[in-house]
């Protein structure tokens, strides 16, 4: 503990600042200060992050300033702020924490790999903030601690005090603004402590193609020889259940980078989705969730102090964080190799896709681009026209650049180390939702399976006339008459409808990037 650490370079006045508290440390003063806060029987830390309970995307602001301006995707995701309104800002901030009879500093590193690891400053007001952050950013020895110097990156949390009214460029009392030139960003307005776990995620998705390293919202996993894999896929698609694979080691589960020596995570720990929590169906993140981890906002046995994690009265959003050695797959240090496949999942309900399709790299950066899934609209009985949402490169809402910079990168590094690529369907085979049924897991896994132990690379294949996708007619473990899925439809005339209303789709939705993706990528995607 390092009460003597400070902060006044940043303008922070208060004596009291501990630096790096252990876990254990953590917990004492988050029951002693944390309003709301409690261990479960399992020995996990319950926090509330109080009225906001997930991102507040709509609140981030990227400050315009001449280091960056030229370099950033501007629009509905990078949306501008002055520096003026960034200062006012940050002063509020600061009189905030100034205010407090103490704060915590954590001092920690993103990204595995020496090489291209940045280091970052936590400074915030809640116990649970500073756990959360040691749990999600690399942990430093004793050593590299007493040498970190200077960090790279300031996370200024003062999420417990709003942002103030009449601020040009302020829309509500949340704002939270990332300034590349000063290397700073500030929270105001939202406790939730997901803001700075995707907060450091954006600053590398900034930093990291500048050194022609592909920064990917994916996850990871390496065979045992050797072989690594990343997943990309929106929430929903499978990514996380299929990353728990007890043949293989998990490299990560959510953001990594891949650079000219392979891929490594960029983060120290995990953040899991609990809601409808079972040992049964992921006993790996349950049995995470010991002492040294955060529940966020779940809902706990008073006497008991077990989690019930169907319930969701505070939030559906309901998340665990943990240090990602607590899980037992995990490979120490989080680095593999360069992936002998890329795998983009999809949970197509419209029952359109194929169970798995080959991708050329033309067709990897379109797809890439396009990051397609369709949800179920409705939750209630009765059946709703699926939706679909299209978020470009898998992880729209932390993307800096423009995404085809991320598309290059990706099928530079896909032909350089003759990755091959392939779309996978976790969605509806035989018509639509309501109509058709979900494409099994354990077809799943078995497609995922062949991908990994060469089988599916040599696999007879059909090319599908609108998508243009190389289809295997053959996989070990998958029935052959559900892998070209118009088959599987008992109306072939209607399934050719819904192929060509699902290529509109995609074709509507790449006009977004089209005046800035070469001609190779605009004609890998559907013909109608």
């Amino acid at each position: 503990m390092s009460m003597h650490f400070s902060l006044q370079p940043y303008g922070i006045t208060v004596d009291t600042i501990y630096r790096n508290l252990t876990p254990g440390e953590l917990y004492e003063h988050a029951l002693r200060y944390d309003a709301g806060s409690a261990v479960t029987s399992t020995g996990a830390l319950v926090a509330m992050s109080g009225e906001k309970t997930g991102r507040s995307p709509l609140d981030k602001r990227v400050i315009r300033e001449a280091s960056s301006e030229q370099d950033i995707w501007w629009g509905k995701v990078n949306i501008g702020l002055d520096e003026n309104s960034f200062n006012i800002n940050r002063d509020r901030a600061i009189d905030y924490l100034n205010t407090r009879e103490h704060l915590y500093c954590v001092d920690a590193y993103a990204g595995w790999a020496p090489k291209y690891r940045i280091k970052v400053r936590v400074i915030c007001a809640r116990p649970y903030h500073a756990l959360f952050m040691h749990n999600m950013l690399i942990r430093p020895t004793d050593e590299q601690l007493a040498r970190f110097e200077e960090p790279e990156y300031v996370i200024f949390n003062a999420g417990g005090f709003p942002a103030g009214g009449l601020i040009e460029g302020v829309t509500s009392k949340t704002s939270v603004n990332l300034n590349f030139g000063r290397g700073e960003f500030i929270i105001l307005g939202t406790e939730y402590a997901g803001e700075m776990k995707k907060g450091v995620f954006t600053i590398m998705n900034y930093l990291m193609p500048k050194r022609d390293v592909l920064s990917m919202h994916c996850s990871a996993t390496e065979g045992e020889h050797g072989d690594t894999s990343i997943l990309f896929g929106l929430s929903g698609t499978g990514k996380t259940t299929l990353s728990a694979d007890p043949k293989r080691k998990l490299i990560g589960d959510d953001e990594h980078c891949w650079s000219d020596d392979g891929v490594f995570n960029i983060e120290g720990g995990c953040y899991a989705k609990v809601i409808d929590l079972s040992e049964e169906a992921e006993p790996d993140i349950y049995r995470a969730l010991r002492f040294g981890s955060v529940l966020e906002n779940v809902v706990f046995d008073e006497r008991s102090r077990e989690v019930d994690y169907h319930d969701v009265s505070v939030t559906t959003n309901t998340r665990g964080s943990y240090p990602i050695e607590y899980i037992d797959s995990a490979k120490i240090p989080c680095i593999g190799g360069h992936p002998h496949n890329v795998i983009f999942l999809t949970c197509d309900a419209f029952g359109v896709l194929p169970p798995v399709s080959k991708l050329t790299p033309e067709q990897a950066m379109y797809h890439f681009i396009s990051g397609y899934t369709a949800k179920v609209a409705g939750t209630e009985v009765g059946v709703e026209d699926p939706e679909a949402t299209f978020s470009p490169c898998f992880g729209g809402p932390f993307l800096v650049w423009h995404p085809t910079r991320y598309a290059e990168l990706l099928a530079d590094k896909i032909r350089q180390h003759d990755a091959s690529t392939w779309l996978i369907n976790t969605g509806w085979s035989g018509g639509p939702f309501g109509v058709g049924k979900r494409v099994k897991l354990a077809y799943t896994r078995a497609i995922v399976d062949a991908i990994h132990d060469g089988t599916l690379k040599n696999a007879p294949t059909e090319t599908d006339p609108v998508f243009g996708l190389e289809v295997p007619i053959e996989c070990p473990g998958v029935p052959a008459e559900i892998l070209i899925p118009r088959k599987t439809w008992s109306d072939q005339a209607e399934y050719d409808q819904s192929r060509l209303r699902l290529a509109a789709l995609f074709q509507t939705n790449f006009e977004t990037y089209a005046d800035q993706a070469s001609a190779e990528i605009r004609d890998a995607g559907p013909r109608t």
